[in-house]
């Protein structure tokens, strides 16, 4: 039986918090299409934000997540899943650290998921990426 959209979305979100990023990324279509509020050229001090596709992409941009943050210190929320046929939006706020600064920041994100056939075949994050800038810039 395929899991439908809900039971996909929660279940990225437990993968998430528990680390395993392979298995974490298994819930990901191939390709995927991926994308991010960044501007194309990316930032040198976030460099796990940019475009990926295939299921080890998937899989890096979580390990790079969290090299780049301190887990200890992560107190992020989500505070609604909304979910329509095969779209899920997930909303709340991230509350992290940046590893190479000490700098803590939060920000307000959106995630848009498409489900298909039990994988995700979408990923669309929304966050103020000029506040994760800084954190990791230093500034």
């Amino acid at each position: 039986m395929t899991r439908g959209t809900r039971e996909v979305a929660e279940e990225l979100l437990a993968r998430i918090a528990k680390g395993d990023h392979e298995h974490t990324a298994a819930l990901f279509a191939e390709p995927v299409d991926w994308a991010l509020t960044w501007p194309k050229e990316g930032h040198p001090a976030a460099p796990w934000i940019r475009d990926r596709s295939s299921l080890a992409d998937v899989a890096d941009h979580f390990r790079g997540l969290a090299d780049h943050h301190v887990a200890e210190r992560n107190d992020s929320v989500v505070s609604r899943i909304v979910v329509d046929g095969s779209d899920a939006v997930i909303l709340g706020e991230l509350r992290q650290t940046a590893r190479s600064t000490g700098i803590a920041f939060t920000s307000p994100f959106a995630l848009y998921l498409v489900v298909e056939n039990g994988l995700i075949t979408k990923w669309v994050v929304y966050e103020d990426s000029l506040t994760v800038a800084r954190a990791h810039a230093g500034s």
